[in-house]
């Protein structure tokens, strides 16, 4: 008979109150995502590329577990406070037909055991599921294909999946159920009336509504322009004018919520009745709709910019060569030492590309380079940051890297790039994209398609072209703020003989074919270690990468889903609360002959007002703050285009979330529906 009652209970609560149900369920997920990072696929590699960046990243997990925690303690608690106070009238019942005190504490107990074990079971698969999902998708995010994927199953994650979410169950209930079971059979029994809340004059809440728009206004000023960024006391005063922006808004909605109810007629005969519900709520409630809005706010920007984030680094490192070999004028060749090992087969095309200083006979390096004739173009143009920055940089480019015209050509023919060709007299300016901007080479490129003349060791030279910057060598070992693409025999001429020779190396199709560029160059490491030969690959591009990519896109979208649910679930309960605690207004209306249907729709007005102020100013907001965010955390060579394609990924996003948000506002309305068909009949009261 108990057990029978716990299991009608269990499932009973659950299809009550799917809203909170559907939330634990996704913090399960979420727990074991985060916790499982370091056992992925994608994670494993990385170790052996970037350990010391990864091992940060990992070391900051038990952080991110533990405010977790402590943050899902609260909505737990909440979330389950509303479930017990909904259910009173049925405790006190059962102490009226005789079941002892402490069995009514074991009652609940086993419901909330049966319940968190029924979310773990649903919830743990499902996270390992979606574990291997993500690692899948980010490593064919950036560019790897299936990489010998092999299913893992994290016991640790697991355990401390089972153990985190037990534990904040465990003491939420022993607090609510404690309180529960010491009240007397009559405070169970007795309705909790709806709450009141002395109210200002009008003008206090419009006041602290216009008051809030203009703190917010200044909060995005500062954020947009980037100064929030430039000290921690301008950041501070961003964050308290944001902030208080925000509650104040949320204050004086009281006003807005007003003029609705009064001056705006509708054809619906609930509609001053559906307002001033609002207005109540607004009153009531408004320093949680605030923080609830800036819970979503924070997902949006935590999801917007860290999956922007995340697409762009993924097709920023160019990919033109494989290997590179790191060698000078004496070394042996490459080629060489690949046949003597038996590795003639492994590359397709070797090629070198020659790099060097240039010399003087007196060994005196002091302005051996002058392009005075750019640097008065430039003087002569608009003032502007871009011309200051060019000038300021250009003015230190006195003794320039050169480098030789045949293995450049070579690079961009396997980039599919036209060859320059090129007179004795003629240079072609080599920046790495590094160093500059879309902006301040188009500048450039103007400039050089008069063909300027600038004097190299005294003699005279035309710059050609346009401005060149595809990688050097596979990795960033060797990155040119400026340097000069010279002809051959040039090239020899001003090095007198003494530069360096990187070799870059292409893979066969044979070490290719059926394999991922993963597994492929992985496999020629290994044989080039057993030979000996020192080298440059391919990997550490992609570990780079990739670490950006897992970096912005797992912490964020972590942080994003668990700032979402806790925003979600708290604003959806405290709706569902707040009707629980004026039934006998909804009871009024049933008598005084109102329709379900019209009583429903009534409601489900409220929740869309309710759910979509807080969204909507989320929303709002979180379009300055990801703009703020890629101020802060992207460096200066990322021009107005990336900003705009980001920006446009990060509004992808944010209407992604608000579908979710649609998605928790039906779960809310099919509560408030059974609730309201569950009043109409009337019951006499004694």
């Amino acid at each position: 008979m108990f057990f029978d009652l716990v299991s009608r209970n269990s499932k009973r609560n659950r299809k009550e109150n799917s809203l909170f149900f559907s939330s634990l369920l996704i913090a399960i997920i979420a727990f074991y995502l985060i916790l499982s990072l370091s056992n992925q696929d994608v994670m494993r590699f990385l170790v052996t590329m970037e350990s010391d960046a990864v091992n940060r990243l990992l070391s900051m997990i038990p952080l991110f577990y533990g405010v977790t925690l402590f943050i899902l303690f609260f909505l737990v608690y909440f979330a389950s406070k509303y479930q017990l106070e909904s259910r009173k009238h049925e405790f006190g019942m059962y102490l009226m037909m005789g079941m002892r005190r402490y069995k009514l504490f074991l009652l609940l107990f086993a419901e909330d055991i049966r319940n968190s074990i029924t979310a773990l079971v649903i919830g743990l698969p499902i996270g390992i599921a979606t574990s291997e999902l993500i690692s899948l998708v980010t490593a064919k995010l950036v560019g790897l294909g299936i990489v010998g994927h092999t299913f893992s199953l994290s016991f640790k994650a697991v355990i401390w999946t089972v153990f985190g979410f037990l534990l904040i169950k465990l003491v939420a209930f022993l607090i609510l159920s404690g309180k529960i079971a010491h009240q007397e059979i009559g405070a169970l029994l007795t309705p909790v009336p709806a709450g009141n809340k002395k109210q200002l004059p009008s003008v206090c809440y419009a006041f602290s509504l216009m008051i809030g728009i203009v703190l917010l206004c200044v909060a995005y000023i500062l954020a947009i322009r980037g100064m929030s960024w430039s000290s921690i006391g301008i950041m501070a005063i961003t964050f308290i004018c944001g902030l208080a922006g925000t509650l104040l808004i949320f204050f004086g909605l009281r006003t807005f919520m007003e003029i609705i109810a009064t001056k705006f007629e509708n054809n619906h005969r609930l509609h001053t009745f559906t307002f001033r519900q609002l207005q109540e709520e607004v009153i009531q409630k408004s320093n949680t709709m605030a923080i609830s809005s800036l819970l979503i706010l924070a997902a949006l920007c935590c999801f917007g910019c860290g999956v922007a984030i995340a697409i762009h680094y993924s097709g920023t490192e160019q990919h033109t060569i494989d290997y590179t070999f790191d060698t000078d004028v004496n070394s042996t060749d490459i080629q060489t030492l690949l046949n003597e090992n038996d590795l003639n087969g492994l590359f397709d095309t070797v090629f070198e590309m020659k790099v060097g200083h240039i010399k003087t006979e007196d060994d005196n390096y002091q302005n051996v380079y002058s392009m005075d004739s750019v640097m008065n173009s430039i003087n002569q143009l608009p003032d502007s940051d871009d011309k200051d920055i060019l000038l300021n940089n250009l003015g230190y480019e006195d003794y320039p890297h050169l480098i030789s015209i045949s293995g450049y050509n070579k690079l961009l023919s396997l980039a599919g790039l036209p060859e320059m060709e090129l007179k004795e007299n003629e240079a072609v300016v080599y920046m790495d994209s590094g160093f500059t901007t879309t902006s301040r080479m188009a500048i450039l490129n103007r400039i050089i398609d008069t063909e300027p003349v600038v004097q190299i060791n005294e003699e005279n030279f035309h710059l050609t072209g346009s401005i060149q910057s595809t990688n050097l060598v596979v990795d960033r070992s060797i990155t040119l703020s400026f340097a000069l693409i010279v002809s051959d025999d040039v090239f020899e001429q001003l090095t007198q003989g003494d530069y360096t020779i990187y070799q870059n190396a292409v893979l066969s199709k044979t070490q290719t074919d059926g394999k991922s560029l993963l597994t492929a160059v992985s496999d020629t490491n290994v044989l080039l270690n057993e030979a000996g030969i020192n080298y440059e690959s391919y990997l550490q591009n992609i570990g780079r990468q990739l670490f950006y990519v897992v970096a912005a896109s797992y912490i964020t979208i972590y942080l994003a889903i668990v700032f979402l649910i806790i925003a979600n679930t708290v604003i959806g309960i405290q709706f569902l609360t707040q009707q629980q605690r004026t039934r006998g207004r909804y009871q009024t209306l049933i008598r005084i002959g109102s329709s379900y249907h019209s009583i429903c729709y009534s409601a489900k007005k409220q929740i869309n007002w309710y759910f979509g102020i807080p969204v909507l100013i989320a929303a709002i907001s979180s379009m300055f703050g990801i703009r703020a965010l890629f101020s802060g955390l992207l460096s200066s060579s990322y021009t107005s285009a990336d900003l705009k394609s980001m920006m446009g990924i990060s509004c992808a996003m944010i209407l992604l979330l608000c579908v979710v948000e649609f998605v928790y506002m039906m779960v809310v309305k099919k509560s408030s529906d059974k609730y309201l068909l569950s009043l109409m009949t009337l019951e006499r009261e004694e």
